[in-house]
């Protein structure tokens, strides 16, 4: 069964910093793409980052490009999401998702091409 638990949510300032983590079990790690998505109050839940299963490419929303970092460590089975200059359109509930294709070239940016999804973990930022 595959298992992923984020961490690392909390309430910041806007111009802040937060690290997200999403630890993985029950696939091999190493062989899928992950992705961040989040979901803000009333929205829709929107694409953030991801990265490939080599962790060489990677993609963002427009909304957060120089501003977040996606990586990973496959040796610990984890995923980051390191969130710089936060601000209050920041504020989501943010998940971590795991592709549905084993070695994938690309990247998928919605939902529907990731098959597993951690519980989320809440992002504030105040302004």
């Amino acid at each position: 069964q595959v298992q992923l638990v984020e961490s690392g949510g909390g309430l910041v300032q806007a111009g802040g910093s937060l690290r997200l983590s999403c630890a993985a079990s029950g696939r091999a790690f190493g062989n899928y793409a992950m992705a961040w998505f989040r979901q803000a109050p009333g929205k829709e839940r929107e694409f953030v980052a991801a990265i490939t299963w080599s962790g060489g490419t990677t993609d963002y929303t427009d909304s957060v490009k120089g501003r977040f970092t996606i990586s990973r460590d496959n040796a610990k089975n984890t995923v980051y999401l390191q969130m710089n200059s936060l601000k209050p359109e920041d504020t989501a509930v943010y998940y971590c998702a795991t592709d549905r294709r084993a070695y994938a070239y690309g990247l998928g940016t919605t939902q529907y091409m990731y098959d597993y999804w951690g519980q989320g973990t809440q992002v504030t930022v105040s302004s």
